[in-house]
């Protein structure tokens, strides 16, 4: 065996071994590093996985440059050359980033928490972090924040003044999950705008990149409208999305035109996405170096390399809406003092004090506008911060004592290095001193040793001033200046920071701060470049962190300087290095540009984008601040520069001096520039007033043309130009050698600022001429702006009288605002010491509002003139109301140039701080004219008869022969008392009685008011000599007048002549002016007209109208009601003297006259109405609303509330006059059965008479009532016609209707003293025993077949006894029915007046003096009805003519029907009537009448049920297919899916046309006839509901849009779409061939009732597809629409769970309601015999509860499917019912995340819906 000795290793061994074990190390180190790219950590190789996407969305997985194919797969990214470098070779594979490991948090609503793990990948840089915390909350309702941080370590974060971190968790309107989506794996979030889903800022499109100084994030936007990003120069406003990098990191550098970094550092953009102007921005609240990149998906990728990704979304409806929000968030701007607006003069280095004064009174002498002076740092001893140089400006403390003298001031620099040498003479230098006692510097990275650096005095310390110690020092050191050298104000420069050495005099450590692993691309590519080491220590953090903080920190501790120096004045600040919140307190200058006509161009985009961060006081060196100007480019310079918030010359050390008077005293250069300041100081008030919103609302100064014209894609690029607020439109000339630029004029009135004249071109690139001494300045229409006379500084023109431009826009309308303090003080605003001002202009009335007065000026103000642009014509008169003072300004002081259309007012002494109305008559002469001869054939002598004027006019339509100013009557006493007026007029007799001698005028008149409520007036006019008619009909007029003044909203006023003025308190507008010639009052013609208070006009009928607003171009409306189909022009079956004028401050009001005489309306552009009747008196009733709903609800108040008709009732009705016999319907009924239509209720026409003779009934429908008691056992309905007119041909005793009617004497005849007995017409009934041979002419068969009729005064109650034993018979003995529908009662008279046409008694009333616009005028008003003679006779027995009584014929035929029908069946039905007046709908519905199978029925027939709507008639519709003439396939389809929503649904035609029900097409037709009417079966408890809150509040139920947005103009001509109640959106086909439909979204969320989705637009018109087989329904959200399971009828349908749709709104929120009753009893409302429910839905809990519940058992409800629309992307998986016993079931929900559509199925839970309960979902999470 051998034993082996124990090796001793030599020292070369050892070494060698040692070295061999290291090295070791070190190649697995690289191995894992290879690898990972993590040292130490040694992960699994991932091969990537590469997306197939585009190009442009490809992320670059190498921006540190260098990229090859090795290094890149080295990353885990792929590869893929292309052949241009812009785009990514290397780009991310889809296994990079980080997932969510944990289930995701949702403390609150509007709160999310998720826990993120790095996935398994190679590092970029290193250091990655492998678990990071992510947290979203909803700020605001326009606010989404969230954060990603690393999980377990504390990372530096931005210590922001305004925005304190972390931000509690605000109460949130907005559920988060409404706006933000995140996808787990890999990590990815998706930003999207909660009215609409549409995705705003996605980052799945790129994988997260957290390392510990390495972050990255990509986001996909929706638009390459991208705005923002600082500090740098952007050639253009908006950015150029092709792979463009953008550093961010504050720097000393020159504003070149380069891509480099500059002095501020801005993380913030704003994007425009579409012509919605729905914008957006993104603010990175993160300090660190980074760079983003812009690339063309269009995306934007962020590289920063440290801190964490802190983001804040704001959300906006339009651009200046976002700036808004992102102001709230970081603190809006402060208002400068009013000072600081005037002009000012710097350079650096003039040398000594005397040449600084050499230069001020040489512009003083030039007569200049000048306000401030500075001096840069050539004033310091040796460039040293508070010292200054007591050779060359020895006299400097006396300075600005010298400026003051002249209202001027001054302002000095400061930069914050400090020199460590010593002063003049070897003696200490304090300020330095004293900040090292205090270690005010910032240090090395030892954290003691003050970092030593050079600036202009030479070797430096740097104050760090996030340390207290330094605060207090710099306050200190401050305060102790400024009372040796005084100033106004402080300029502080160089705080980037700046430093002429690389990090220190010392250079910089080699680290990872100094050198980190990624330099983003900043200038030099050096982090410390002309700056600090970045592991230099401050109090907030190492420089790498807060470096870019440095000049916010300095403001901050300026701030507290200068507040203690001037204590309670504002001054100014102005700082070059800033970070968003800065403009809280400074303002900023755009740094050290250079005079070259390049930079003249990019200081536009550079003052637009610092609007953007909130830093509105901005502008640029004018003239340039290197290099010598010329004089062609400094006076182009002056002249923009005078438009620039901070306006300021400054030029630099050893260039000639470019101030305007040194180019000489007669340059135009000094003279342009001077011209220009002068209109400068001149709009001085407005752009302070601007200053004030930005500070109170955060609105721009400086504007974006693209903010106020969004809609126009044109301006999306617009930065040659750039707007003064809203109002003032600045174009300059930037070119050498130019004097035409084209520049774009947006879509507007514009006036020329100089010549007052409107361009004649907008919405377009025009080529403006501007020669060497002009700029382009034009004034937006529509603006008020607040002037005053200027002066050489503001000192003097603030003593200045003011005045106002007002320039009107399309609409004759304007407005602006004035804020006004003492210009100097700290906090006017919150302190309340001032004076605000809103102006309007609206109809030639100016309104100055003095909204605050806590500021009275010394200089006692006084507005003394104002400029009108836009008047075309000299008013007659101009006014001038304080109080109740009226004053008429003197000729002398009104002015009006008719070319140029400006109406200058001068001298009026309007005291600041007061409230004003000016008025000016804004007319046309011409459409002052009211006519004197509305007969045709009008001439002079006819006129001069007339006593009134002959004048020929220009203008079509304008009336040639007038009346007189002063023709009508005078009021002569007046007796006021608290409840109204009376008022006694007589006639001026300067006029004589001769205009129609049949009819002489009446001398004098009384005149009533009565103030009946606060938002009801009546007036009646009448002859208190003579009693005359009145109509009969009963109003519910309050029983108590409104005598309290206060609580009316409306005031009156008598004028002379006499007219009754009626003015809306709240906004001064006038709604009632009679005050116009023309006033006549005679036995049968009266008189009157009214301007109107805007050309918005709706209502007046039964007339045929081509558009649901009048157009006022002198037409006129007759009506009398008569059989007449409708047409153009021609007067229909009712009269509805009613109209609802909409204000143009969007209030509305409604007029009736209470007159039943045959009248006429006619519309003039003035814009005015004038009244003809021909009989009674004037009874006018004015309604205050103020809302166009309120109107029609005061209205229904007034005249009766509408019936609640039978459940039944709103299914869908088939009629046709033509039937040949019951076996046509029976085949008709099983067909609809067999197809599965739903139908509720058959009809007969007159075919079941015999003979058309009402209540007997045809041989050949000897079976209709065997089939209609059949088809009502299947829960079918029937209605049965009745005419009014009764045979009187019949064999006595073979006709007992008309037999009892003579015994009962119900029918209309002659007076006695003219005639005996019946007045005979002859209408349907044919004489007995005749066969009707009806190829014959028309009248040949009325002659031949045509039975003599009589017609029933159902005015009389025994005539109302009569009727109804006539249908009680009809139903007890013939036939049963369920409604009744009555025709003819016009009445109709196929013979005009009587038998042979010969009209008993004066012809007089046949013919009147005066014939309205009726049709067949030349007829006569007997035309096809009785004779005007005949004589009824009210129910109290008072015989009235058939002259004053016949528009109310089928009122009082209606109420007989009415009161039958319900006494007869024991049960509500529905009574259709033809011929209605105001209240005719407290008993029945309407039908549209006999209307023709055209196209243009269909629209019009929206027009007649939306007037209907405003008369109280809400059960209406169209005979759909039309009733004349042979239907069209497609347009009966359309008309059946549009009828499908009419309240009366029918569809009738008429006799020998062939059928159009829907069965009589073939299958396709019937399948979306009946797939159309599903639907509307499916919402009948809805519509059931509106009726419903149509009879108890007078609501409506077919809605015309402008009832719900009246605040959108855009609603007051819309007439092809309409509501159902405020929540169901249709919009309709209704032209051949049309697939496509445009449409208008109103302002709220819709949903697509087809799909459930919200359509993601607003406000907009949209194309809508519209197949064959499709009509376009949206649910508005914030509603609850209950509906039901559709059936063959209602009586089944009614027995189906209850359903609820959930139209979530934007805040997740929804009400509505549901009526519930047996559907037919008689007044089950007013019995209470029903239940009515509340729905709500708030925090995702639907509430249901009980406001009243007494219903039969047999008709309860219970619970079926809930759908909730807008429900969210994250996942619902619980729904907990609880019943009204506290028990809860837990539903399984079906939630469809692309929809958003959550659907939640309650039937088998036996919910009854009269008991209270709730129903929660939620995500589990």
């Amino acid at each position: 065996m051998c034993q082996m000795g124990k090796r001793t290793f030599s020292g070369l061994e050892v070494t060698l071994l040692a070295m061999f074990l290291l090295m070791s190390v070190v190649a697995l180190a690289l191995i894992v590093l290879y690898v990972t790219g993590e040292p130490g950590v040694l992960k699994d190789v991932v091969a990537p996985e590469c997306p197939n996407i585009s190009l442009y969305e490809r992320v670059d997985c190498f921006p540190d440059g260098g990229a090859s194919k090795s290094k890149c797969e080295q990353r885990g990214c792929c590869w893929s050359p292309r052949d241009e470098r812009n785009t990514p070779w290397c780009f991310f594979s889809t296994n990079h980033g980080y997932v969510v490991v944990e289930p995701v948090e949702q403390p609150s609503p509007s709160e999310v928490k998720a826990k993120l793990k790095r996935m398994a990948s190679p590092s970029l840089f290193g250091a990655d972090v492998e678990e990071l915390s992510f947290h979203a909350e909803m700020q605001t309702n326009n606010r989404l924040r969230f954060k990603i941080s690393d999980a377990h370590k504390t990372r530096f974060e931005v210590p922001h003044e305004h925005v304190r971190l972390p931000s509690a968790p605000q109460a949130s309107s907005s559920p988060i999950d409404s706006v933000l989506e995140l996808t787990q794996e890999p990590f990815g979030l998706q930003v999207r705008r909660k009215d609409n889903q549409k995705v705003l800022f996605d980052t799945t499109m790129g994988p997260l990149v957290f390392s510990d100084q390495y972050l990255q994030l990509s986001a996909r936007l929706p638009s390459h409208n991208i705005y923002g990003l600082g500090e740098h120069v952007h050639q253009q406003f908006r950015h150029d999305t092709n792979w463009r990098t953008w550093p961010i990191f504050t720097r000393d550098a020159f504003p070149n035109g380069g891509t480099h970094n500059l002095y501020g550092h801005y993380p913030f953009f704003l994007c425009l996405e579409d012509e919605s102007g729905k914008s957006f921005g993104v603010f990175l609240m993160n300090s660190n170096a980074m760079e983003v990149t812009l690339q063309p998906a269009p995306a934007i990728t962020y590289r920063t390399i440290g801190g964490v990704l802190d983001f804040y979304i704001v959300f906006g409806d339009t651009p200046e809406q976002v700036v808004q929000e992102f102001l709230l968030l970081i603190g809006r701007p402060v208002i400068p003092p009013y000072w600081s607006l005037g002009f000012q003069l710097s350079r650096w280095d003039y040398g000594s004090l005397a040449e600084v004064k050499k230069t001020v009174e040489r512009n003083r002498a030039a007569d200049y506008p000048y306000e401030i002076q500075y001096t840069d740092i050539d004033y310091m001893e040796e460039k040293k911060d508070f010292t200054y140089d007591k050779v060359l400006f020895r006299e400097l403390p006396q300075f600005a004592d010298y400026l003051h003298e002249k209202g001027q001031r001054y302002i000095l620099i400061l930069d914050p290095a400090i020199a460590t040498s010593k002063r003049l003479g070897n003696t200490a230098y304090e300020s330095y001193d004293r900040g090292t006692e205090k270690n005010a510097w910032v240090t090395e990275s030892d954290g003691k040793t003050p970092l030593l650096g050079e600036v202009w005095p030479g070797e430096t310390v740097f104050p760090d001033y996030t340390s207290q110690g330094c605060i207090d020092w710099w306050v200190d050191e401050y305060e102790h200046f400024y009372q040796e050298v005084k100033h106004d104000a402080l300029w502080i420069d160089m705080n980037e920071v700046a430093n002429f050495k690389k990090g220190s005099i010392h250079g910089c450590a080699d680290n990872n701060l100094n050198y980190p692993p990624y330099t983003p691309k900043v200038l030099d590519e050096v982090m410390y470049s002309k700056t600090l080491c970045m592991d230099a220590k401050q109090a907030w953090g190492t420089h790498y962190d807060v470096h870019s903080l440095y000049g916010y920190s300095m403001v901050l501790a300026t701030e507290k300087a200068l507040q203690r120096v001037f204590g309670g004045n504002r001054t100014l600040m102005l700082t070059r290095s800033s970070f968003p919140g800065v403009g809280k307190f400074s303002g900023h200058w755009l740094g050290d540009n250079a005079a070259n006509w390049n930079d003249i161009k990019w200081a536009i985009p550079g003052m637009l984008e610092f609007g953007l961060f909130g830093v509105p006081y901005i502008g640029a060196d004018i003239c340039g601040f290197f290099d010598n100007t010329s004089e062609e480019l400094c006076r182009r310079w002056m002249q923009v520069g005078a438009f620039y918030p901070f306006s300021r010359n400054h030029n630099a050390q050893g260039y000639k001096p470019q101030d305007p008077a040194s180019f000489g005293p007669t340059s135009k250069l000094l003279q342009s520039s001077r011209h220009y300041l002068n209109i400068r100081y001149t709009l001085l008030p407005y752009l302070y007033t601007l200053f004030y919103k930005a500070h109170t609302t955060g609105e721009t100064v400086v504007r974006p043309v693209m903010h106020e014209f969004y809609s126009d894609s044109a301006t999306w690029s617009v930065d040659r130009q750039f707007l003064w607020g809203k109002h003032l439109l600045i174009t300059p000339v930037l070119d050498p050698g130019t004097e035409t630029v084209r520049a774009y004029v947006p879509d507007a009135v514009w006036y020329d600022y100089e010549t007052m004249e409107p361009l004649t071109v907008r919405k377009t690139h025009h080529n403006m001429y501007l020669p060497e001494e002009k700029l382009g300045l034009h004034i937006r229409g529509g603006a008020v702006l607040p002037t005053q006379s200027p002066a050489t500084t503001t000192m003097y023109s603030r003593r200045n009288p003011m005045g106002l431009i007002v320039a009107l826009d399309d609409g004759k309308q304007a407005a602006g605002e004035l804020f006004w303090d003492d210009g100097d003080s700290r906090e006017t605003v919150e302190n309340n010491n001032h004076i605000h001002y809103t102006f309007s202009v609206v109809d030639g009335f100016l309104t100055m509002r003095a909204t605050h007065a806590g500021y009275k000026d010394p200089n006692n103000l006084s507005f003394e003139n104002i400029t009108v642009l836009g008047v075309s014509h000299r008013p007659r008169e101009v006014s001038v109301k304080q109080g109740n003072i009226i004053t008429i300004l003197p000729n002398s002081n009104v002015h009006h140039d008719p070319a140029k259309k400006v109406l200058s007012l001068r001298g009026l002494s309007l005291k600041l701080g007061q409230t004003y109305l000016v008025h000016w008559d804004q007319v046309v002469p011409d459409y002052q004219r009211f006519d004197c001869h509305p007969e045709e054939h009008a001439d002079q002598a006819k006129c001069k008869a007339r006593g009134c004027l002959w004048e020929p006019a220009e203008i079509e339509k304008v009336p040639w022969c007038f009346y007189p100013d002063d023709y009508g009557y005078n009021a002569r006493t007046i007796h006021e008392t608290d409840s109204g007026l009376t008022v006694d007029i007589t006639r001026n007799r300067k006029y004589e009685s001769r205009g129609r001698p049949e009819s002489p005028d009446i001398d004098t008149l009384r005149v009533e008011l009565r103030y009946h409520s606060g938002h009801m007036l009546q007036f009646k006019i009448w002859d208190p000599a003579t009693e005359r008619y009145e109509v009969p009909v009963p109003l519910s007029v309050p029983s108590i007048p409104e005598t309290q003044e206060s609580k009316r909203l409306y005031s009156v006023a008598i004028t002379q002549p006499f007219g009754i003025k009626v003015t809306r308190k709240s906004t001064g507008t006038v709604i009632w002016d009679s005050s116009v010639p023309g006033f006549t009052f005679s036995d049968l013609f009266i008189q009157v007209s009214t301007r109107l208070s805007s050309e918005y006009v709706y209502g007046f009928g039964e007339t045929e109208h081509p558009t649901y607003r009048h157009d006022l171009n002198y037409h006129t409306w007759g009506m009398f009601a008569k059989d007449q189909p409708p047409g153009y022009k021609m007067n229909c079956y009712g009269v509805h003297p009613f109209y609802m004028g909409l204000e143009t401050t969007a209030h509305a009001h409604g007029v009736l006259l209470l007159n039943s005489n045959a009248m006429d309306v006619t519309f003039q552009p003035t814009p005015a109405i004038t009244y003809r009747t021909l009989g009674g008196i004037l009874d006018f009733y004015l309604l205050l609303g103020p809302s166009p709903e309120m109107v029609v609800q005061e209205y229904t108040q007034l005249i009766g509330r509408p019936v609640l008709p039978a459940y039944w009732s709103l299914g869908f009705q088939l009629c046709r006059y033509g039937y040949a016999n019951d076996s046509e319907i029976a085949h008709l009924y099983r067909d609809m059965r067999a197809a599965g239509i739903p139908y509720d209720v058959q009809y007969a026409d007159i075919d079941y008479m015999d003979r058309q003779l009402n209540f007997v009934l045809d041989p050949e429908f000897k079976g209709l009532p065997a089939l209609v008691d059949s088809m009502r056992m299947e829960g079918m309905r029937f209605i049965f016609i009745l005419d009014p007119a009764i045979s009187g041909n019949e064999t006595q005793g073979d006709y007992p209707a008309f037999d009892r009617g003579i015994k009962d004497d119900v029918f209309i005849k002659w007076p006695s003293d003219i005639g005996d007995g019946i007045v005979w017409g002859k209408v349907w009934p044919d004489k007995p025993g005749v066969i009707v041979n009806e190829s014959l002419d028309w009248d040949a068969q009325v002659e031949l077949y045509r039975a003599h009729a009589a017609f029933p005064d159902f005015f009389r109650n025994r005539t109302a006894a009569w009727w109804h034993r006539e249908i009680k018979e009809f139903y007890e003995n013939t036939t049963k029915f369920d409604g009744i529908w009555i025709d003819m009662n016009e009445p109709a008279s196929f013979v005009h007046g009587t038998l042979g046409g010969k009209c008993l008694g004066s012809p007089v009333l046949e013919n009147p003096p005066y014939m309205p616009a009726l049709d067949s005028k030349e007829r006569g008003l007997s035309h096809k009805t009785l004779c005007m003679n005949s004589q009824q006779f009210l129910s109290d027995g008072t015989p009235v003519r058939h002259y004053d009584v016949h528009n109310l014929y089928g009122w009082s035929h209606t109420k007989a029907t009415y009161d039958a029908l319900l006494n007869v069946t024991g049960h509500r039905g529905i009574v259709v009537t033809r011929s209605t007046y105001p209240s005719s709908g407290k008993w029945s519905g309407h039908w549209l009448g006999d209307n023709t199978a055209s196209w243009d029925q269909l629209y019009k027939s929206i027009i007649g049920m939306m007037e209907f709507s405003l008369f109280g008639i809400p059960y209406t519709g169209a005979d759909i297919c039309g009733f004349f003439k042979k239907a069209q396939y497609e347009m009966c389809l359309r008309w059946m899916q549009l009828g499908a929503f009419y309240p009366y649904s029918r569809n009738h035609n008429g006799k020998g046309n062939p059928r159009q029900d829907p069965v009589a097409w073939n299958t396709t037709f019937a399948k979306a006839s009946r797939d159309v009417l599903n639907i509307r079966y499916t919402l009948l408890p809805y519509l059931y509901t509106l009726m419903f809150q149509a009879h108890t509040e007078g609501s409506t139920v077919v809605r015309p849009l402008l009832h719900e947005f009246v605040d959108d103009r855009a609603t007051w001509d819309i007439h092809k779409q309409f509501l159902w109640g405020p929540a169901l959106l249709i919009t309709p086909a209704l032209d051949a061939g049309t697939t496509i439909v445009e449409g208008y979204v109103p302002n709220a969320r819709w949903y697509d009732y087809h799909t459930a989705k919200d359509v993601g637009v607003r406000r907009k018109l949209v194309p809508m597809p519209t197949p064959m087989d499709h009509i376009n329904l949206h649910v508005r959200g914030g509603y609850i629409l209950p509906w039901q399971k559709p059936e063959n009828n209602t009586h089944y349908s009614r027995r189906n769970p209850l359903g609820l749709i959930v139209a979530l709104s934007d805040s997740g929120t929804a009400q509505g309601s549901l009526f519930w009753d047996d559907g037919e009893g008689i007044d089950t409302y007013e019995k209470g015999e029903y239940m009515l429910t509340s729905f709500t839905v708030e925090s995702n809990t639907l509430a249901c509860v009980i406001t009243h519940n007494v219903l039969a058992t047999a008709d309860r409800l219970t619970l079926g499917v809930v759908k909730v629309w807008g429900a969210g992307r994250i996942h619902i998986q619980q729904v907990v019912l609880t019943g009204n016993n506290g028990t809860t079931t837990t539903l399984v929900p079906q939630h469809n995340l692309d929809t958003q559509e959550l659907m939640v199925d309650a039937t088998s839970t036996e919910t009854h819906v009269d008991q209270p309960f709730t129903m929660t979902w939620s995500t589990g999470v």
